[in-house]
């Protein structure tokens, strides 16, 4: 079976990298991004200015719409 799995990871304020998350899902389409971005900022993710990803659709358009971020 293929699926997506995706990690989110931040640099803080200290130049640290955290791991801010991680899903499994069925595809990387835009409602599963929407999802995951949605579930970091109910924890507390706030003040993303930048997402560095591939081109993908899905996450573009999430970002977008979840965190107002390029």
């Amino acid at each position: 079976m293929s699926v997506a799995v995706i990690v989110a990871v931040a640099v803080n304020t200290d130049g640290q990298r955290q791991v801010l998350g991680m899903k499994v899902g069925a595809s990387e389409a835009e409602p599963f991004w929407t999802e995951f971005l949605r579930s970091l900022t109910r924890r507390g993710l706030r003040g993303v200015k930048l997402v560095i990803s591939d081109s993908h659709e899905g996450i573009k358009a999430a970002v977008a719409k979840v965190l107002k971020a390029t």
